[in-house]
């Protein structure tokens, strides 16, 4: 069982910054891509960023210029560094991984962590 765990959420003022962090446990398994995605009240779950075991990094244009992701593969861990944040960027943002969990054979899965709220707001 491989478990995603969120932190670095909070109340942030407009231009602020958050740094939210994603840590993978558990055991036999082994990572794949890594993201963040984000969900407001009433609208659908949206990618915010994407990075690949290589690093190969994709965003939404709304993140472009303002968020980064990395990971640090020695520690399971993916970031998602916000800068300059804006009330629109309120929402519960997710943790999701793409891995394969060793259950005799490596079968590939993915999970979703159970999100941190991010809010926006003077």
């Amino acid at each position: 069982q491989v478990q995603l765990v969120e932190s670095g959420g909070g109340l942030v003022q407009p231009g602020g910054s958050l740094r939210l962090s994603c840590a993978a446990s558990g055991s036999a398994f082994r990572l794949n891509a890594m993201g963040w995605y984000r969900q407001a009240p009433g609208k659908q779950r949206d990618m915010v960023a994407v990075i690949s075991s290589e690093g190969i990094t994709n965003y939404a244009n709304f993140a472009k210029g303002r968020f980064a992701i990395s990971r640090d593969n020695a520690k399971n861990t993916v970031y998602l560094q916000m800068n300059s944040l804006k009330p629109e960027d309120t929402a519960v943002y997710y943790c999701n991984a793409d891995l394969e969990v060793l259950i005799g054979i490596w079968l590939r899965t993915n999970y979703w962590g159970q999100g941190t709220q991010v809010t926006v707001s003077s």
